[in-house]
């Protein structure tokens, strides 16, 4: 691997396969954002300077840890008004789980939710006097 970006082998029966972390990562926002509630993933500070760069980060608000045969996952939702956050957090954890099992075989051992914020529908937000 000539970049510089971070990889997980996993060794088959015929070579290894290399699957860059961005990737899980980018797996894991998708499926997050697929569950109701969840109207979007906070940024974090590279995804921000990525795209002042032009460049699309599909995996913002996501976080990759690795311990020993297991990975760790953490999420920054951003929850839209009216639902429960705990039943959406569990959805969420099942969610990312499997589609990153299910994708690339690696074993999840955690997916750690935190609610960064709420979004209001426009509607319902106080209007301003003049």
């Amino acid at each position: 691997m000539s970049d510089n970006k971070d990889y997980i082998t996993r060794y088959e029966s015929d070579g290894t396969v290399n699957i860059s972390s961005e990737v899980v990562c980018s797996i894991a926002a998708l499926a997050a954002c697929e569950v109701e509630g969840v109207c979007g993933l906070s940024q974090n500070r590279s995804a921000e300077i990525a795209e002042l760069l032009g460049k699309k980060v599909l995996s913002q608000g996501v976080k990759l840890s690795a311990a020993e045969d297991s990975y760790s996952i953490e999420c920054n939702i951003v929850l839209e008004h009216g639902y429960r956050i705990p039943e959406v957090a569990a959805k969420v954890q099942q969610k990312v789980a499997q589609a990153i099992e299910a994708t690339t075989g690696i074993q999840v051992a955690s997916v750690n939710i935190n609610v960064s914020s709420i979004s209001m529908p426009k509607n319902s937000m106080p209007k301003k006097d003049k």
